[in-house]
């Protein structure tokens, strides 16, 4: 899935999470001084962004499919490499990197064995491949009181818990699919307070992902239903949104 999106709505709706979930990421999938990292989906680049932070800006490449991320991402890091590419399609050779990374990534993977197993491939013997993707299925991710309220007045909705690496051990059953081994899980948590309950609501009404593209699918009154189930079920602002995401790493054979 590729976001059609400008770099500034993502940076509203998931940007505020991923900011805050990228330091903690980095540090269980192992990231330290003298490596060169591969950022898989990097999106507007708040990876991206913590990479350099850790590493020489030299030592980081990314990739999206996205253009306009890309755009977004080589802008904000401008001595980065940043390429057009999917994680099926990595334009890399094989063992290019010490460890490749993919950030909230996963769930939107049009083949997510293929992804993982292609960033195995550009990663070198024993280096390190990691992912994270929010705990949707479990409920602790940050759209989880928006998807119990869709569900409130529109029973039949889908939702996003159904996508691959979204619960509890299915990303290390994708990781161990990929080839991958020495596969490790664990329960990251990001903290985001919220001053205004427009300040929250408002992102969800630019279209970016599926809550987006829900949202922007309402008819007028149905959509003011939704934003009253969701301010129904917050606390008074300012209020704080607690996001969990499930993190796997495994080295390459």
């Amino acid at each position: 899935m590729s976001f059609s999106v400008p770099a500034e709505a993502y940076d509203r709706f998931m940007g505020r999470y991923s900011g805050r979930l990228a330091p903690g990421f980095a540090r269980f999938a192992g990231v330290e001084p003298g490596q060169r990292v591969l950022d898989v989906g990097c999106g507007p680049g708040a990876l991206t962004t913590e990479l350099v932070r850790l590493l020489e800006p030299s030592a980081v490449t990314a990739v999206d499919p996205s253009e306009p991320f890309v755009e977004a991402a080589r802008e904000r890091n401008p001595e980065v490499r940043v390429e057009r590419a999917s994680a099926e399609n990595l334009p890399f050779s094989d063992g290019d990197f010490d460890a490749a990374l993919a950030q909230l990534v996963v769930h939107f993977m049009t083949d997510p064995v293929a992804g993982i197993a292609e960033m195995g491939r550009v990663t070198r013997a024993d280096g390190f491949v990691a992912a994270c993707v929010w705990d949707h299925a479990g409920g602790r991710g940050p759209l989880a009181t928006f998807w119990d309220a869709v569900h409130a007045v529109d029973p039949d909705a889908g939702d996003e818990s159904h996508l691959p690496g979204a619960r509890e051990g299915d990303l290390s059953r994708l990781f161990t699919e990929a080839g991958l081994h020495d596969v490790e899980e664990t329960l990251l948590s990001v903290t985001v307070e919220h001053p205004t309950f427009e300040e929250w609501w408002e992102p969800f009404e630019l279209g970016v992902g599926p809550a987006g593209g829900y949202t922007s699918g309402l008819d007028p009154r149905r959509r003011e239903a939704l934003r009253e189930a969701c301010r129904a079920r917050l606390d008074d602002p300012p209020f704080v949104v607690i996001a969990g995401a499930w993190a796997a790493r495994g080295r390459r054979r």
